[in-house]
């Protein structure tokens, strides 16, 4: 059998996980990409007075990946990934059935624990799916499967929303302007109190649906995976050799960081370039759908790497020219203002596209026995979602809020095209030593 025919029989095999583990993405991205929206629905339902306890929504989402990933990879060993991934769901819909109820109530701390448990099943099922589509083949075309999850992200990406901004955001500029304009405390309570009402059907049926999903992961035909067998090879020479702690794997620990700063920079331009863009004075009935722009722009960047890699440019090419172009639009967007300024925002989506599916696989590399520890790890980098925008929100308080953006973005942009020309890099000769 010549190798082309025994890729094609592997890419055949192989189908059937793809489609079950992107039908997970997509709920990732569905769920993950309502912050956006939720920020504005949360700042008005719960009558905050700053952006920055608007901006818990996010904090709290995120952080639970912090707090839940290494227990998540301690679950995932008893359980199997399949299993996992189940519960995982299970979590999650235990997390939206809390938010709706107490949302509904107004009660912002109940609200904020019910996205926490949300953000746990998450984690849970991050820690799964990644490494999972990661080893699912050869790890050097790894992009390629994780760009292919990153179409069907995004993709709900765009449509979450869009869902959300038309029917619990619906009427938003007239609701504001009735809260404003009401001074009878009676009366703006009971305004506020059916207004947030409205997010409570649609997240009862999102809570239900993931049951149903739940159930249908445990009767899929998806194959277990054992990373340890796996993900043991580094061009061709087996990386883990003689090495018995995820201490002496330089290249994922300067992995963990670039993909903390990486979703930090993902969720600013997809979670605050609502806030971004209110900065400008913008109405809020269009910022409620800016994070759809940012989608589209990196459901483009996702077919472009599918496309590309490793066809024309290797992983880590793709990943300094993301890093470059990321640069190069937070400069663009300090330099301009009003919806220019927004549109070179939203087009960082096109930079982010191909980070997670490069960073991952490559902090990964070679791992073997050690891979779900590694991924827990990088799971764990996902609190740079709460941390950087959080960070944003405060300071934009403070200072101008263009000049805030570009301080915090152009660092977090440099020091991914250092782990992209020479960070995954480091550690790596050792490792070959080390497997011969």
């Amino acid at each position: 059998m010549t190798a082309m025919q025994m890729a094609t029989r592997t890419e055949r095999a192989a189908l059937t996980p793809i489609i079950i583990i992107g039908t997970l993405f997509f709920i990732f991205g569905f769920v993950t990409w309502l912050n956006g929206p939720l920020i504005t629905f949360v700042k008005l339902a719960f009558d905050l007075d700053t952006d920055a306890k608007a901006f818990l929504v996010t904090t709290a989402f995120y952080l639970s990946y912090f707090f839940l990933a290494l227990p998540s990879a301690w679950i995932l060993e008893r359980t199997g990934m399949k299993k996992g991934m189940a519960l995982g769901l299970a979590v999650m819909a235990a997390g939206a059935f809390a938010f709706g109820n107490f949302a509904t109530l107004r009660n912002y701390p109940g609200a904020l624990a019910g996205l926490f448990i949300m953000g746990s099943g998450l984690s849970l099922l991050q820690c799964a799916s990644n490494p999972y589509i990661s080893i699912l083949g050869p790890i050097e075309s790894a992009a390629r499967r994780i760009s292919l999850m990153g179409i069907c992200n995004k993709t709900a990406g765009i449509i979450s929303p869009l869902v959300i901004g038309s029917t619990v955001l619906s009427g938003i500029d007239a609701i504001e302007q009735q809260v404003r304009g009401t001074t009878d405390a009676a009366a703006r309570a009971a305004l506020l109190d059916r207004f947030a009402a409205k997010v409570h059907a649609p997240y009862m049926l999102m809570a239900g649906v993931l049951v149903l999903l739940a159930l249908w992961i445990l009767r899929s035909p998806l194959p277990e995976i054992s990373a340890s067998e796996a993900n043991v090879q580094i061009r061709g020479q087996s990386a883990a050799g003689e090495r018995s702690s995820i201490f002496q794997f330089p290249h994922l620990w300067l992995g963990v960081l670039c993909l903390f700063l990486y979703v930090g920079v993902e969720v600013m331009a997809g979670d605050a370039i609502g806030a971004y863009g209110k900065g400008f004075g913008l109405p809020t009935g269009q910022t409620r759908y800016f994070t759809a722009l940012t989608m589209s722009a990196m459901l483009c960047g996702y077919v472009a790497g599918l496309v590309a890699i490793p066809r024309f440019i290797s992983q880590a090419q793709g990943l300094s020219i993301s890093a470059v172009l990321g640069v190069l639009f937070s400069v663009a967007a300090w330099l301009s203002s009003g919806y220019v300024s927004v549109g070179f925002v939203a087009a960082l989506g096109l930079a982010n596209a191909l980070m997670w599916p490069v960073i991952f696989p490559l902090a990964i590399t070679g791992l073997g026995r050690l891979t779900e520890k590694g991924s827990a790890l990088l799971i764990m980098g996902i609190a740079g979602g709460a941390i950087i925008p959080r960070l944003f929100a405060t300071l934009k308080e403070h200072y101008p809020f263009q000049t805030v953006f570009l301080a915090i973005m152009a660092p977090c942009y440099l020091y991914i095209l250092f782990y992209s020309l020479r960070g995954h890099r480091i550690g790596q000769a050792s490792a070959l030593r080390d497997g011969r």
